[in-house]
C-alpha cells in the first residue's frame, strides 16, 4: 500500500533573492543562483500511523546556477526528539518521496539534486508567526535564521506585502518578509536582508491541500 501522509504547520523560507524573489513567478534569479533555508514547524501531522505532531525541521538547499539546471545539493535537519520512525517519515517528505510527482516544492526540489547530504539530528529552536511576519530558527553550530517585516524606507513603518499562488505547490498565500540566515552545517549559506516568505504549509502526498486567500 502506498504510504499516506499529512502535515500542517508553518514555514519560513530564506533565499538569496531580492525581495518578492522572481523564482516564485518562474523567472530567473535575481543573482543567476539559488540557495536558501527553509523551516518547517509541524503543528500537527502523521506519515501512515507515525505522528508528527510538534517536530521540526531545516531544509538546506543550494544550485549553482538556475533551479532548473540541477545541479543542486540538499541537506535537512530533523529535530533531534524525533523517533526512528518519525525521523524517516520527516526524511522522505523532506526529499520529495512518498509524494506525487511534482506536487510539491520538496519533490521539486529534490528532482534537481546531484549531491543529497545524509540528514542531520540536532535540538532545533523555532518559532515562525505567519501573520507578524516574524520567524527564529537556531540549532547550534549549524543554524541561525530570522525573519523579519518588510520596512517602508521612507518612514519605517512596517510593510504587509504578500503573494497569492491559488495553484501553487508550496502555498496558496505567503507573506512577504525579510530574512538573515547563517548555516555552517555540510551546506553553507550566508543570506543577509535577503528575500523571505511566511506562509501556512499544508500538504499531503498528492501536494498542497489549498485554501482560500487569506493574509490580504
Amino acid at each position: 500500500m502506498a504510504d499516506k501522509w499529512m502535515i500542517r504547520g508553518s514555514q519560513f523560507a530564506n533565499c538569496n533573492c531580492d525581495f518578492g524573489c522572481p523564482c516564485q513567478f518562474y523567472s530567473k534569479t535575481t543573482h543567476g543562483f539559488c540557495e536558501a533555508s527553509n523551516s518547517v514547524l509541524i503543528e500537527e501531522g502523521y506519515f501512515n500511523d507515525t505522528p508528527l505532531d510538534g517536530l521540526s525541521f531545516v531544509l538546506l538547499v543550494k544550485w549553482p546556477g538556475e533551479v532548473a539546471e540541477g545541479n543542486g545539493s540538499q541537506q535537512v535537519i530533523i529535530d533531534e526528539r524525533a523517533n526512528p520512525e518519525q525521523r524517516e517519515a520527516i526524511r522522505k517528505i523532506a526529499h520529495g518521496e512518498s509524494t506525487a510527482p511534482g506536487s510539491t516544492h520538496f519533490f521539486i526540489f529534490n528532482s534537481t539534486m546531484s549531491e543529497v547530504h545524509d540528514p542531520l539530528f540536532a535540538p532545533i529552536e523555532m518559532s515562525i508567526d505567519v501573520d507578524e511576519r516574524r520567524a527564529h530558527t537556531k540549532i547550534k553550530g549549524l543554524v541561525e535564521s530570522t525573519g523579519s517585516p518588510l520596512k517602508n524606507p521612507f518612514n519605517g513603518e512596517e510593510m504587509k506585502k504578500g503573494i497569492h499562488l491559488p495553484k501553487g505547490f508550496e502555498y496558496t498565500y505567503a507573506e512577504v518578509g525579510s530574512g538573515n540566515s547563517k548555516v555552517t552545517s555540510d551546506i553553507e549559506l550566508d543570506l543577509n536582508e535577503s528575500h523571505g516568505h511566511f506562509n501556512i504549509l499544508h500538504m499531503n502526498q498528492d501536494g498542497v491541500i489549498h485554501h482560500e486567500l487569506s493574509g490580504a
